[in-house]
């Protein structure tokens, strides 16, 4: 199993569909087989939109909408959910960043949409390039 995580910044247009949809798919074609994204902004929400409809069309991918939260009433979409380990006893403010951790260290590569240096994408972009992670920017 190999794995791909999504890290982006909360302002992205559309205009970034195709590569996204390209780069998913050529992650597929050299053995990913399970995606791990986040639901915080805009590029969280295209990319789970692309592996929603890849998972169509390839049928043995497998993708989970990891969670920043313990949901505490029903969720509102019927995509697939992880939570972290441990992210019951993470105070609420650093959540997220527990939770893109703990996506980084479990991925074999990264897709990344960074268009600055600052922010929590540039971050974990970083992050998993000090891992030794491959990161393909869009």
């Amino acid at each position: 199993m190999k794995i791909c995580t999504f890290f982006g910044h909360r302002d992205c247009g559309e205009a970034v569909v195709p590569a996204l949809r390209k780069t998913v798919i050529a992650c597929l074609q050299k053995g990913v087989t399970d995606f791990y994204v986040g639901h915080e902004g805009q590029f969280d929400a295209l990319a789970l939109a692309c592996l929603r409809q890849l998972s169509v069309e390839y049928p043995h991918m497998r993708y989970a909408v990891v969670l920043a939260y313990v949901p505490t009433g029903p969720l509102d979409f019927s995509d697939p959910t992880l939570l972290p380990d441990g992210i019951e006893r993470v105070p609420r403010r650093f959540a997220i960043a527990h939770r893109n951790r703990w996506m980084i260290d479990r991925a074999d590569c990264v897709i990344a949409y960074v268009t600055h240096s600052f922010g929590g994408a540039a971050a974990c972009a970083r992050r998993a390039e000090r891992l030794g992670k491959q990161v393909i920017y869009l």
